[in-house]
């Protein structure tokens, strides 16, 4: 009999599960080109820590996908998730209109899942999400595995766009 799932394990997807540094050419520059930008994210590649990293937490952990893209990319991301059969779970994305840092709207998206059940981990490339979840009292492993870039910090902490 298959044992009961008890605590969230919650995970990024940029930078985390998908590498998106095929795309950053997009907002590198100005005019930041968005639509482009997360049009491409259905090539994006997998990263394999991630991918071995999330498979291992859904034999223990039920599965959220929490993403500060926005909304409108929901059925792409569902498809990536699926083309590269990740183990189901819940999606949240940003709200539309809702530019804020990662960093504020995903401890905003922990906290209500904390209401629901324990979230046992939160896995995140961002710093500034990593060290906000900390301090608030979460569990978190920062994926390190792929490199930081300058550009990508500054769309998920300054332009609320990832």
């Amino acid at each position: 009999m298959a044992r009961e799932k008890q605590g969230y394990a919650v995970i990024d997807i940029d930078g985390v599960l998908a590498d998106v540094r095929h795309r950053l050419h997009h907002v590198s520059r100005r005019p930041k080109d968005w639509d482009r930008f997360f049009a491409a994210a259905v090539d994006d590649p997998p990263l394999a820590e991630g991918i071995a990293l999330v498979r291992q937490l859904a034999d223990t952990h039920r599965i959220v996908y929490l993403t500060g893209r926005p909304f409108r990319c929901r059925q792409d991301t569902l498809d990536w998730l699926a083309k590269h059969d990740l183990p189901p779970g819940r999606l949240l994305m940003r709200r539309p209109g809702d530019f804020r840092p990662a960093r504020v709207t995903k401890l905003e998206l922990l906290r209500r899942l904390a209401c629901e059940r324990p979230v046992t981990v939160l896995v995140d490339d961002d710093i500034q999400v990593v060290e906000a979840a900390r301090a608030a009292g979460f569990q978190v492993l920062h994926a390190d595995w792929m490199e930081s870039s300058p550009t990508l910090v500054e769309a998920q902490e300054r332009e609320g766009r990832t």
